[in-house]
C-alpha cells in the first residue's frame, strides 16, 4: 500500500501525458499537407501523383517523391475519376459513412474530455477526503514489520543502564493492564537523547521487538514541506494511524528538525514549520490515559527543543544515550563481531582499551572496515593486524603512498614525531603512545602520533592538563632543538596548546593571577532567537591578565619540553633514526628502542 502510495502522484502525471498526446493527435495534422484541387490537377497532368486515394469528396494523394497531400473535390473542374483514367494514375477506395463519422468523432472529442472529467473528479475526492492534492498530507511514517523489528536488547550493547530504564515501557505495553489497576500512569513519550552514533535509533527498534507490536518509525523532517499546512495534516494522520494500531510506538527520530523552539531565529519564526510543532503538541496532549500508544523520539540537539514540548505530559522521560565506557566498548565489539571469522590473536579487550570516545556506530565500522581489509587480502579470518590498520585508518585516514617527500623533510617529520612520542615515555601523566608513524595519511598529515589512555577518564587535574600541553610541543621544541628552526608543521599542535591553556584559565579557574572565575562566553546560536551578544564585557585589565596568563602557561610548558627533549638528546636521535628506517613505530617497539636511555619517568 506504501508503494502504490508513492505511485500515485507518478500515476497522475502519466495521465494527463496520455492524455495530451491524444488531444494533439486528434487535431494537429498528421503527416499530411492540405493542397488546392487546383494544384492537384497540375500535378496530375504533369504526371507528379504516384497514387490516389479517394474517400467520398476527399482526395488523398502520394506523389512520386514520396510526400503524401490531401485535397477536397471542386465540382467546377473535371470529374477527377475521369481526369485520373486520363493520365493513368492508379486510384483506390475507402468506404465512409455516417457511422465512421461519429467514432472519430467520440474517439477524438468525447473520449479526451471523459477521462480529463475523471480525473479531475478523482483529484477533488482526494483534497476534500484530507489526502492533499497529490497524498502530500498523508503521514510518511513507515509501519515496520515484525521481522525488522526483530531486534531485541540482546542486540543493544553498551548502554545497559538506558536498558534497564526503558524495560518498564515494554512491561506495560506487554500487560498494559497490571499498570492500570494500580492506576500508574506510563509516559506518554520519550525522549532519548545523546551523540550520534550511540544506538538511540537501535534502541527504539529493540524496545517495538521486545514488545512485539506495530513500530511507526519517521524522521522529523519528513513533517515540514513547502506547502502551509501540508506538515500538521500529516501529524494527525500518523496519530490517527497509530491510534488504530495500538498498541503501538511512535519512533520521530531527529525530532530538532520539527521540534525547534517556536519564535526563533533572526527573521522570525517559519510558520508551517510552528504549525507542526502546535499540532504534535495538540495530539500528544490529546491521547486518552493508557491509550497504548507510546511515542519515542531522538536528538542529540536537546537544547534548540521548544520548552513545551519537554514538559510532564509529553516528553515525561528524558534519557541519556551516552559514549560507551571500556567495557561498554567490548560488549558492542562482540556483538559486532558475532557473525564474523577471528583469528584467534583478535583481543577484543585491548582493541576496547583502544578506542575511547568511540561510538557503536563507529565500533561497528570499525568492524567492517577490518572484515573488508581481510577480505582484499583473501584471507580466511580476521586477524589482529586487520583491525589495527582499520583503526589508523578512522584515526589518521589512508595512506598516501604515492606522496613525495624530500630527505631534509622526512628527517624534519621524523624528529618532530619522535618529540611527542619521547615526551609520551617521560611525563608521568602523559597517555602512552600507540603509534607513531611518518607515513602521510589523510589529508594533510604527514606525519602522526597516536596517544593511548589507558583508561576512560572524565576528569582532568592540573597536573595532567600541563603535561597534555607540553606534549603537544613536543614537535616543535624537537625541531628548534635538533634543527636551529621551527617549521609549518606545528600549526595544529599550537592551535591546541593555547586552546588548551585558554580553558584553564577562563573556564577551569585554574590560574592564580584570574582565580576561580568562569570567564568563557557563552556559545549561543543566533538562529535559535538568542540574543546576539550574550556574554558579559571583561574590563580591559582583565582581558590583559587573561592574556598575560595564557601565554605564561604556553611559554613555561614550551621551556618544559624543550629542556626535557634536551635531557634526553640521545634517545631522541635513536628514536628519529629509527623511525627514519622503519617509518613506523608501535608502543612495544619504542619502549625497546627507548630502553636504558631513560632512567625514570621526570616528575
Amino acid at each position: 500500500m506504501n508503494r502504490l502510495g508513492n505511485l500515485r502522484p507518478l500515476l497522475f502525471l502519466l495521465i494527463l501525458a496520455i492524455l495530451g498526446l491524444i488531444i494533439l493527435q486528434g487535431i494537429w495534422p498528421r503527416g499530411e499537407v492540405r493542397v488546392g484541387y487546383s494544384d492537384f490537377v497540375r500535378w496530375v497532368k504533369e504526371g507528379r501523383v504516384a497514387e490516389v486515394i479517394i474517400k467520398g469528396s476527399t482526395i488523398k494523394g502520394i506523389l512520386k517523391t514520396g510526400e503524401t497531400f490531401i485535397t477536397t473535390v471542386d465540382p467546377q473542374y473535371e470529374n477527377p475519376v475521369e481526369l485520373l483514367d486520363q493520365y493513368k494514375v492508379p486510384r483506390r477506395y475507402e468506404v465512409t459513412g455516417e457511422g465512421s463519422l461519429l467514432w472519430q468523432f467520440i474517439l477524438w472529442t468525447i473520449v479526451p474530455i471523459a477521462l480529463l472529467v475523471a480525473v479531475w473528479l478523482w483529484f477533488m475526492r482526494r483534497m476534500q477526503a484530507g489526502g492533499g492534492a497529490l497524498s502530500f498530507a498523508q503521514s510518511r511514517a513507515k509501519l515496520v514489520t515484525k521481522e525488522y523489528t526483530r531486534v531485541t536488547f540482546k542486540d543493544v550493547a553498551g548502554i545497559d543502564e538506558v536498558i534497564e530504564e526503558v524495560k518498564e515501557i515494554v512491561d506495560y505495553l506487554k500487560n498494559p493492564g497490571r499498570f492500570a489497576r494500580l492506576g500508574a500512569r506510563v509516559p506518554k513519550g520519550i525522549l532519548l537523547v545523546g551523540p550520534p552514533g550511540t544506538g538511540k535509533t537501535l534502541l527504539a527498534r529493540a524496545i517495538a521487538g521486545e514488545a512485539n507490536v506495530p513500530f511507526f518509525s519517521i524522521s522529523g523532517s519528513d513533517f515540514v514541506e513547502m506547502f502551509v499546512g501540508v506538515g500538521a495534516a500529516r501529524v494527525r494522520d500518523m496519530f490517527q494511524k497509530a491510534k488504530q494500531n495500538a498498541p503501538c510506538i511512535i519512533f520521530i527520530d531527529e525530532i530538532d528538525a520539527v521540534g525547534r523552539k517556536r519564535g526563533a531565529g533572526i527573521g522570525g519564526g517559519h510558520d508551517e514549520r510552528e504549525q507542526t510543532l502546535n499540532q504534535l503538541l495538540a495530539e500528544m496532549d490529546g491521547f486518552e490515559g493508557n491509550s497504548g500508544v507510546i511515542v519515542l523520539a531522538a536528538t542529540n540537539r536537546p537544547d534548540v527543543l521548544d520548552p513545551a514540548l519537554l514538559r510532564p505530559g509529553r516528553f515525561d522521560r528524558k534519557i541519556v544515550v551516552p559514549l560507551p565506557d571500556v567495557r561498554g566498548r567490548k560488549a558492542i565489539l562482540e556483538v559486532h563481531t558475532r557473525d564474523k571469522k577471528l583469528a584467534p590473536d583478535v583481543d577484543l579487550e585491548v582493541l576496547a582499551k583502544r578506542t575511547p570516545g568511540f561510538a557503536g556506530a563507529d565500533l561497528a565500522n570499525l568492524c567492517n572496515e577490518a572484515a573488508l581489509l581481510a577480505a582484499r587480502q583473501n584471507k580466511d579470518y580476521i586477524e589482529m593486524s586487520d583491525f589495527e590498520e582499520a583503526l589508523d585508518r578512522v584515526l589518521m585516514g589512508l595512506k598516501r603512498q604515492g606522496m613525495y617527500i624530500s630527505d631534509e623533510e622526512k628527517r624534519i617529520i621524523a624528529y618532530h614525531e619522535s618529540g611527542h612520542a619521547l615526551l609520551s615515555k617521560v611525563l608521568p601523566h602523559a597517555d602512552p603512545v600507540h603509534k607513531v608513524t611518518i607515513i602521510p595519511r589523510g589529508k594533510g598529515a604527514l606525519g602522526a602520533t597516536v596517544p593511548l589512555p589507558t583508561e576512560d577518564r572524565y576528569i582532568l587535574t592540573k597536573t595532567q592538563l600541563l603535561d597534555r600541553i607540553t606534549m603537544l610541543f613536543g614537535g616543535r621544541a624537537a625541531e628548534e632543538l635538533v634543527m636551529g628552526q621551527a617549521s609549518t608543521g606545528a600549526q595544529d599542535d599550537l592551535k591546541q596548546a593555547t586552546e588548551l591553556a585558554k580553558r584553564m584559565v577562563v573556564e577551569f579557574g585554574m590560574s592564580e593571577d584570574v582565580g576561580p572565575l568562569s570567564l568563557a562566553e557563552e556559545r549561543v546560536n543566533v538562529f535559535l532567537g538568542e540574543e546576539i551578544v550574550k556574554s558579559e564585557e571583561h574590563s580591559e585589565e582583565l582581558n590583559a591578565v587573561i592574556d598575560r596568563e595564557i601565554r605564561r602557561i604556553v611559554e613555561e610548558c614550551y621551556t618544559r619540553a624543550r629542556s626535557l627533549l634536551a635531557q634526553y638528546r640521545e634517545a631522541l636521535d635513536k628514536l628519529a633514526a629509527e623511525l627514519l628506517s622503519r617509518e613506523t613505530l608501535d608502543g612495544t617497539e619504542i619502549d625497546e628502542i627507548l630502553a636504558g636511555l631513560i632512567p625514570a619517568p621526570a616528575s
